[in-house]
């Protein structure tokens, strides 16, 4: 008797099968993960000392809008990293 959990799993497989990576791939995600970790950590100590400066000249107003802004780097940060671990697990990276 299968649980409901490989019953599920089962169904995902036919519809999307897992792809298996090579150890290269594996390695190239690795390496993406960790460039794009120190992209963010980058923009974001930069902005935080910027976002502190704002915050205590008391313009909340730049304060906000660099917060705003951090949050829109990380997003774009963020998406073109899958972008390119998509490409990678395709094998076209």
């Amino acid at each position: 008797m299968k649980t409901a959990y490989e019953l599920a799993m089962e169904r995902l497989n036919k519809t999307a099968p897992s792809v298996k990576l090579t150890t290269g791939q594996r390695k190239e995600l690795a390496e993406l993960d960790s460039k794009y970790a120190a992209k963010i950590a980058e923009r974001e100590i930069s902005l935080a000392a910027e976002i502190d400066r704002m915050a205590v000249s008391g313009d909340a107003e730049k304060t906000a809008q660099l917060q705003q802004q951090l949050v829109r780097e990380r997003k774009t940060l963020q998406a073109d990293l899958e972008e390119k671990k998509e490409k990678v697990r395709a094998g076209k990276g």
